[in-house]
């Protein structure tokens, strides 16, 4: 099958793997995107993923907290989340690795460029977990600096809103949605899609985001299909 990429990578927030509860995995919600995700996969797509771990932990609820200590916790939340979606892809027949930017070796690999791009080659999903493995850096950030190492040709930024409007559409009923924006545009909005540091990174490495809601988990498909869904970053 024709697709519109062959390598992507899809950037999971930790808060969609919760799902209404808000906290913890809800296994039914991380399943449903892993069928989509093994969907692609048939596909003949190249497939890696980098998950949040705001289900679990997020920095600015450390506000009491020494801010290393607090970023290394939320990295850690990060490989539940990565452990989470390794076990269901592997229950669905997909070969998958863990690799972690902090050294766990007895749960993940270590996180190798090399490594990350010989299992694609071989149709395996890579989850990155640990973020940048550096305090500081979000996994927005994290998933821009992947995406350039494995020269992946976009980023599927699943939100749980369905693409880039001008204002918070929850808190401002005439937000208006973009189809397609700049990265330099976003910057001097502020809007507030990805962190500043990953935006500037996708924008020098020319890397394409694609913004789009994951309460549609069949939005992944979509995507690859060559469908216009959410809001095109170039």
């Amino acid at each position: 099958m024709e697709t519109a990429y062959k390598r992507v990578l899809l950037k999971l927030s930790g808060e969609a793997l919760a799902g209404e509860r808000k906290n913890g995995v809800d296994a039914q919600i991380v399943g449903n995107i892993c069928d989509k995700v093994k969907e692609v996969i048939d596909m003949g797509v190249q497939v890696s993923i980098v998950v949040g771990g705001g289900n679990f932990w997020r920095g600015r609820y450390g506000h009491e907290m020494e801010r290393t200590t607090s970023d290394y916790m939320g990295m850690l939340a990060t490989t539940i989340n990565g452990l989470a979606l390794q076990d269901a892809l592997e229950a669905r027949g997909i070969h998958t690795r863990l690799q972690t930017a902090i050294e766990m070796r007895q749960i993940a690999e270590p996180y190798i460029k090399r490594k990350a791009i010989k299992h694609l080659d071989k149709g395996r999903v890579v989850i990155f977990a640990c973020g940048t493995g550096n305090p500081y850096f979000s996994t927005d950030t994290g998933a821009a600096l992947r995406a350039a190492e494995t020269e992946s040709e976009v980023i599927l930024l699943a939100k749980t809103i369905d693409g880039v409007y001008s204002a918070d559409p929850k808190e401002d009923k005439n937000a208006v949605k973009y189809d397609e924006i700049s990265y330099l545009d976003i910057l001097n909005k502020d809007l507030k899609v990805m962190d500043s540091t990953a935006t500037s990174l996708c924008r020098d490495n020319k890397i394409p985001l694609v913004v789009f809601g994951i309460d549609k988990p069949d939005n992944i498909v979509k995507i690859i299909k060559g469908e216009r869904i959410g809001t095109i970053v170039k």
